[in-house]
């Protein structure tokens, strides 16, 4: 009587969970047992098969592998099981069939890829090995935890990709080097942005806004200085904003809050370390639209600076106008604001070193007295590894890029969601 298909399967479980645990003479019993019982069964001919790999006894697992695959040509990790043998005995026109039946069965098998590209590889084609790899490595995903047999694999097939990526990057620049001689400064950072991501040395990250999306807007990183007209007064007041925030610092600790504020049973994600704490505190001038009116008399010269600005102003939401300290050895995670409608700008004022800033694929470093504008819908993130605190002067405005009947009705419609809730709701703010 045949043995009970299930009762296999449960058996050959067993001898793996043996093996892996390190009970060696334990998975072999378990595996004898499997073969008394259903001598033939393509996955038992397979368990052996691997077994004998492991021995290195190339030659014997292959023909257990054939066995298994003529009584199952199906299933792909058999033909890959196979192509490895095969690899391992210097047949390798034959190991390319056997591939290229477990491919022809599932076209995205991460093993028969990976063994694709290493054959091609091998025969001196890295390039199209690379372009192989690669795809394989997409197929997988970052998130995706490899089992143990593949580790080594893919880690070949990502120095492999990288070490691709770092040629093209080089045959680019030979060819793009004339064209830079002969546009000179008129060729744009956008178009060198462009070619850091076609060549990988730059990451594309696109807006996440956690409330309102306004399309058709440029999604910039950091925007030129230069549409601000009005930003480089902000940039000159420094000094005396410097001085406020050291009088705030000095004498009103007690108006410092934390940025983060969550109230119990909202889902914390990356915010767990911070909510509630003072390693990442604010000094308002004007929090959701309501000025701080005791803050904004210990810094007057602050406010007026910041007045000459297109504030987001909305009901209840904006603008935001604070000193943002960052204490000590303290990283404000990845993450994103929320509406594109709005730009955030910073004017660094106490800047240690090691202190770094990053949107999207581009990091800088703050320099006191330089200020920046940027979409925080983009995703980014912030960190201060020195042993001081960090101070920068922080506000929103409205995207130069709408126009004011567009504005009107981004405020019109946000205020409205408010106003049917009757209070601003969380991640709006």
């Amino acid at each position: 009587m045949a043995a009970d298909p299930s009762t296999i399967v449960k058996i050959i479980q067993a001898a793996r969970a043996a093996g892996a645990a390190g009970r060696g003479s334990e998975a072999e019993e378990l595996l004898a047992r499997a073969a008394q019982l259903a001598p033939n069964h393509p996955a038992v001919l397979n368990e052996q098969g691997l077994q004998l790999m492991q021995r290195g006894e190339a030659a014997r697992a292959r023909e257990l592998f054939q066995r298994a695959t003529a009584a199952d040509a199906s299933h792909p990790a058999l033909w890959s099981n196979l192509a490895a043998s095969l690899n391992a005995l210097g047949l390798h026109d034959d190991e390319m069939a056997a591939i290229a039946r477990a491919l022809a069965i599932e076209p995205r098998h991460p093993p028969a890829l990976l063994q694709k590209a290493a054959l091609i590889e091998r025969r001196g084609a890295p390039r199209e090995a690379a372009r192989i790899f690669r795809a394989t490595l997409v197929t997988l995903g970052p998130e995706t935890e490899p089992p143990p047999s593949l580790r080594a694999a893919l880690e070949h097939a990502r120095e492999a990709v990288r070490s691709d990526d770092a040629a093209l990057a080089r045959t680019i620049e030979e060819r793009l080097a004339p064209v830079r001689a002969q546009h000179g400064s008129s060729v744009s950072r956008r178009a060198e942005e462009c070619i850091e991501l076609l060549t990988g040395r730059r990451s594309r990250y696109l807006p996440q806004p956690t409330f309102l999306y306004f399309p058709g807007i440029p999604a910039l990183e950091f925007f030129d200085n230069r549409d601000f007209p009005w930003l480089g007064a902000i940039e000159a007041a420094t000094d005396a904003i410097r001085a406020e925030l050291a009088r705030v610092l000095a004498s009103d600790q007690a108006g410092l809050e934390p940025y983060v504020a969550y109230p119990d049973g909202v889902p914390l994600e990356q915010w767990r370390e911070l909510n509630r704490s003072r390693r990442w505190s604010a000094y308002f001038l004007w929090n959701q639209g309501s000025a701080q009116l005791e803050h904004l008399a210990r810094c007057p010269r602050t406010a007026q600076a910041v007045s000459t600005a297109p504030r987001c102003d909305v009901a209840q939401h904006g603008p935001n106008v604070f000193f943002s300290v960052l204490e000590p050895r303290t990283r404000i995670p990845p993450h994103t604001g929320v509406t594109n409608a709005r730009l955030t700008v910073h004017l660094p004022l106490i800047v240690p070193p090691g202190c770094g800033f990053r949107v999207g694929g581009e990091t800088r470093e703050w320099i006191p007295g330089q200020a920046w504008v940027f979409d925080d819908t983009l995703e980014h993130e912030a960190w201060n590894d020195s042993d001081t605190p960090r101070a920068i002067l922080i506000f929103d405005i409205w995207n130069p890029f709408l126009t004011a009947a567009e504005r009107d009705l981004v405020r019109a419609a946000t205020e409205a969601i408010g106003s049917y809730y009757g209070a601003p709701q969380p991640g709006l703010v």
